[in-house]
Order: structure tokens, then sequence, then C-alpha cells
């Protein structure tokens, strides 16, 4: 009679008869046991440390999103799969989705900031003279002289920086090096130009970014709620970068002449900004290609990838000679082969940009649109604007005589919503 009623329990009958089961003093285990369909735990989301490159810090970008990738409030599209699989870690790039209240969702780009093959060839770098010993990241680049001195100085300044890869920091200003201090988001107490509220771990993360890829950086010190045109830097966590999603310019190669044309001229019109600003900052680049822009879902283009953005601070100028940017340490190659050479900041013509991108992504993106004679008079001015290097005129008069070509060529509906419906009342568009 027992085991009857053990059996009934493990059936599953009415609330009633469970509780006289109960009563009756039925053995839970030998219920358990019995039944076939257990209750599953929620699936949950395993991230390692690895994964994330938690287990490098303080050599890495910082923590700020960390609760978000464990409160399972960033997710990477493959999650939507029935296996929960995190992506492979070798990727340099992956799209997810980001959440503030579990409810409404939206893209981001969730990227790392070098190779993971850049990574290990670097910090093998590193702890190359430890000749086989067990080597933490950390501590060996503490015991570097540029850390040492970025440790007890006061404020950022042009020596500090010498010799790192990164074009950011090829033609230094002290106004520029203040900005990055001022703008560091990483840390709770940003907005002052002295590194006092920055702990010797806050240094080492932001020396480490901008030693590996300043890309960060850029989008912390000109964000686009001030109209510049990168998007929306939203955190780190370990080496792992969390931003505003964007579709690369080489996915629009194939779009209809409307939207290229409408691309085109976005292009043009952010190169001329980078250029002419309220801040007197002059960007360029020192490569481009397909990736380095990108289009939000509303048509809008911002630079996808600011990694190759060098500046000169056209107000106060470069504090440092091109000679003294030979300086190099461990910090000059922890993501970039140590013999490359730096560009001269007195090579930098106001062109640069402009014929980089007219020989390299407009001809890609406009090409064989529209019909023959419109087609010949872009390929013209592409042409012109291409081999405009030390003709300064013949690259701006090019670009500007293909802007005016290009205007009444892209359309006014719904696919640009980043000027829709303002368009219809406005002769800007």
């Amino acid at each position: 009679m027992g085991r009857w009623i053990c059996c009934l329990c493990s059936r599953g009958a009415d609330p009633l008869m469970l509780l006289l089961v109960l009563a009756l003093g039925c053995d839970p285990s030998t219920a358990a046991t019995a039944s076939p369909s257990v209750p599953h735990a929620k699936p949950s989301y395993t991230f390692g440390r690895t994964f994330l490159g938690l287990d490098k810090c303080n050599a890495c970008i910082g923590t700020s999103i960390c609760k978000k990738f464990f409160k399972e409030e960033i997710r990477f599209d493959t999650w939507l799969s029935s296996h929960l699989k995190l992506p492979p870690s070798s990727l340099l790039s992956y799209s997810g989705n980001y959440t503030d209240d579990a409810q409404s969702w939206r893209p981001v780009q969730i990227s790392r900031l070098s190779s993971r093959y850049q990574q290990e060839r670097g910090e093998r770098r590193v702890c190359g003279a430890l000749r086989g010993r067990s080597c933490s990241l950390e501590r060996a680049l503490r015991r570097t002289p540029r850390l040492q001195k970025w440790l007890r100085a006061k404020r950022l300044t042009p020596d500090l920086v010498q010799g790192l890869p990164s074009p950011l920091l090829r033609c230094p200003s002290q106004r520029l090096l203040d900005r990055i201090v001022r703008r560091y988001a990483e840390v709770p107490d940003a907005g002052s130009i002295y590194m006092d509220h920055l702990r010797d771990r806050d240094r080492l993360r932001l020396l480490y970014t901008l030693a590996v890829n300043a890309h960060p950086i850029l989008l912390q010190m000109f964000p686009d709620v001030e109209g510049w045109p990168f998007p929306r830097y939203l955190g780190s966590c370990g080496r792992l970068v969390v931003s505003a999603s964007t579709r690369p310019l080489r996915d629009f190669f194939g779009a209809a002449a409307e939207v290229a044309a409408d691309l085109a001229l976005q292009l043009l019109a952010v190169l001329r900004s980078m250029a002419n600003n309220d801040l007197n900052y002059f960007f360029y680049f020192t490569r481009v290609d397909a990736a380095t822009f990108g289009v939000f879902g509303n048509g809008h283009l911002f630079i996808r990838d600011a990694s190759t953005l060098g500046i000169i601070d056209r107000e106060e100028g470069s504090q440092l000679m091109d000679s003294q940017q030979e300086y190099r340490d461990i910090f000059s190659c922890l993501a970039v082969d140590c013999q490359s050479a730096f560009v001269s900041c007195d090579s930098i013509r106001d062109e640069h940009s402009l014929v980089m991108v007219c020989q390299d992504l407009l001809p890609k993106l406009l090409a064989g649109k529209f019909v023959p004679p419109v087609q010949e008079r872009i390929d013209a001015f592409l042409q012109r604007c291409a081999g405009g290097f030390g003709d300064k005129q013949g690259a701006k008069e090019a670009t500007e005589e293909l802007a005016e070509l290009l205007k009444p060529l892209r359309s006014c509906d719904s696919r640009f919503a980043y000027r829709y419906p303002d368009c219809r009342y406005s002769d800007k568009y």
C-alpha cells in the first residue's frame, strides 16, 4: 500500500491527494527517483575571465560595463540559439544587443582592440626577458620606466606618450592630452585635467588602451551627443569594448543610386567637419578601408573605426618634435611591429583624408550607379580628387563639384530617417 501511494506521488495526483500522501509519510527520495520529468534549472550564460580578458586586468581596457554582461543585459546574437554558446574568442568584433529595462533592446557592437594573435605576440615580447618562467603581464608592465613615470605624474604630458604607436598621439598638444584625461570614462570622477583621481590601476588601463588601440578613447573624447560623427561609447569589460552598432560601409557598395549618393554626400560632409570644427582640431586618417565608416539603422553615416585617426591641434600645435617620437619601449610594441616608422607631423596635408577616400571608397560606392553622362562626370571628379596629393585646391574643388552633382540625385523618403521628414521642408537637403 505504501509503495502504491508513493507511486501516486511521483505521477502527479491532485493537490488533496498529495497532502494525503505526505501525511502518510511517502518517501520523497523514492518519488524523485521514479519521476521521469524532473524540472530543469533555467539555463544561464557562462563567461570565462579569459573570454572577456578580465584575466589580464589591469593590463586591459576597463570594467565599467561588466555588470551588464553578468546580468545578461548585454547579449551576443549567438545567444539567441538554444545552445546559448558564446562566440569564438578569436573574432575581432561581435554583434550584440543591449538593454536597460529588460524589455527594449538595441543593437550594439562588441569589439576587441586587437586580434588574439597580436595580443599574444605583444605579451610574449613583454615576458620574453623572463626566459620561460611564469609571467604576470601586469607585473612586468609595472616595472617599466614609462609606467613608473605615469604613476608619479600629476598631469598627462607629451613626454609620457612619446613613442606610443597610436596616430592620436603622434603630434600631441597639451590641450589634447588634457582632454584625454578629462573625458576618460572608465573612472567615476572624470572631469579634471589632473590625474589625481586616477588610481594606479586606472593609469595602467589608460596607458594600455592608448598603446594598443585608441579607438575607445576617441569615442570618449568626442561623444556623439556633442555632434561628433562617432558611435556612442557604452563601456568596457576586460578587453571588450561596447559601442552603438553600425553596419560597415562595404555593405552598401551594392546599394541603389539614391542611397549611394546620400552616403557619398555624408562621407564628404564628415571629412569637412573633421578638418574644420569649433575646437580647431584637424583629424586625418592614416588608412581607410570599407569598415572605417558605418551606417546606423536610420541611414546616418558615422566613423565606425577611429583607430587610424590622427589629430593635429591647430590652436596649440605639436609639443613633440618628430625626432623625439623615435623613442621606443615595450608599450610601443604591444600591438604593432616595433620597427614601424612614424608618420611625420609635417607630412600631413589638408587634403590627406579626402584623397584616400576618393581613391579607395567613393569609386566602390558610386561605380556604375547612374546614367552614362552623370556617371562619366562623377568618375572624372573622383579621378581629379584621387590625384590631388600636393594639390589642395584641386582635390577640394573636385569634391565640391561632386557634391553639387550628387545633391539632386538623392531622394527624400523614410529610408533616410535621420533627415526625414525634415528634407521635405528644407533646402538643406
